[in-house]
């Protein structure tokens, strides 16, 4: 019995090597049913991080696929999940997650939050064409949601002002900031930025009326535009004027000064004054205000004295501005400098590139 025990255990080498086989198939076996058992029919792809994250994973997976029914419960889930990913900063799998998501599940009436987080993940990553795909794509082709009081399309058209270069696309998206989101965004800053985005595809009549819905936010800080409130004025006032004080050519302007001052004439003179946004002031003096007529009076300087004018333009002037050295006006500051420009109103084809005697700058030259 003992020999035939030792030859039931002692086997030919090829039977030990198929047994070998044997055991690591049944082995494998086991192995992939402890996994799948483990994994519950998750992709191993979603299931990272330590042995503590991988079980939240598991749970919230597994917790998803008990949530048959689009509502609350399954969108708080699928938050959850992606909410996992984003503090760990694994926006790749983020993405893919969401995208999966949405592919399958179309009619889920949350999409529209599933792809703010998508373009969020994007943004991540820096692949800023792609968020704003999203975030464009939402607003044209999804309803709003209000998640924690907040709007996702407000979020979105914020972050489309920003991301977007295509002056066109900024008109929409502003329009649509002022039309539904009036009571929750800065109105003065978005009617001047409107007013910008119109100027820049040469709608200037969509501009005009911007900027003149702009003026009662007088103050308004807009970043990067220091003087927007008189730059929004002058054009709105130059706009709504006769503009009968323009000149085709800068040679028929300054012909006309000269014969003015040659004669005394101060209420010829004053005849071609700007009559709106017309400055009066030092060199160097910041133009504040920007607006309105300056008050004084020529003739007061006029009346009593010969004012000469130098034979040539100031060295300075250039295509589109031009300085004429004046002196003789006053004992206490004789030399004045008269500014012409040329008008830059693309609004008006018969008024834009004329030119005008838009104001005066006060002593000598720094």
């Amino acid at each position: 019995m003992k020999k035939k025990l030792t030859s039931l255990f002692v086997l030919p080498r090829l039977w030990r090597f198929f047994l070998a086989l044997l055991l690591l198939g049944i082995l494998a076996v086991c192995a992939t049913g402890d996994s799948q058992n483990i994994n519950d029919g998750i992709d191993p792809y979603y299931l990272i991080g330590s042995k503590e994250q991988q079980r939240v994973f598991r749970d919230l997976f597994s917790l998803l696929s008990k949530e048959a029914q689009s509502g609350e419960e399954q969108f708080s889930v699928v938050r959850e999940i992606a909410n996992e990913y984003a503090k760990m900063k694994e926006y790749s799998r983020l993405i893919n997650f969401l995208s999966s998501w949405t592919y399958t599940h179309p009619d889920d009436p949350y999409i529209a939050y599933y792809l703010l987080m998508t373009a969020y993940g994007y943004g991540q990553q820096d692949a800023f064409t792609m968020a704003g795909l999203y975030f464009d794509l939402i607003v044209k082709n999804y309803p709003d949601l209000t998640i924690r009081g907040e709007s996702i399309h407000l979020t979105c058209l914020n972050q489309l002002i920003n991301l977007s270069d295509n002056p066109e696309q900024r008109v929409w998206y502003y329009q649509e900031l002022i039309s539904r989101f009036s009571d929750k965004i800065d109105l003065g800053v978005t009617y001047f930025m409107l007013g910008q985005a119109y100027e820049h595809i040469g709608e200037w009549n969509g501009a005009i009326q911007a900027y003149t819905q702009f003026l009662p936010y007088y103050g308004a800080v807009i970043p990067g535009f220091p003087e927007a409130d008189s730059y929004a004025k002058q054009l709105v006032d130059f706009n709504n004027s006769r503009k009968d004080w323009t000149f085709e050519t800068l040679g028929s302007l300054l012909t006309a000064v000269r014969s003015a001052l040659d004669n005394g004439s101060s209420w010829q003179l004053r005849r071609y004054q700007a009559k709106v946004n017309f400055f009066a002031r030092s060199w160097g003096q910041e133009d504040r205000d920007g607006s309105g007529m300056a008050e004084f009076n020529l003739s007061d300087f006029m009346m009593s004295n010969h004012i000469r004018y130098a034979a040539e333009l100031d060295a300075t002037s250039n295509a589109n501005e031009a300085y004429l050295r004046t002196w003789g006006w006053s004992q206490y500051i004789s030399t004045w400098y008269l500014y012409f420009r040329k008008i830059n109103f693309p609004s008006d084809p018969e008024i834009h590139g004329r030119w005008e005697w838009a104001g005066i700058y006060y002593g000598e030259k720094f």
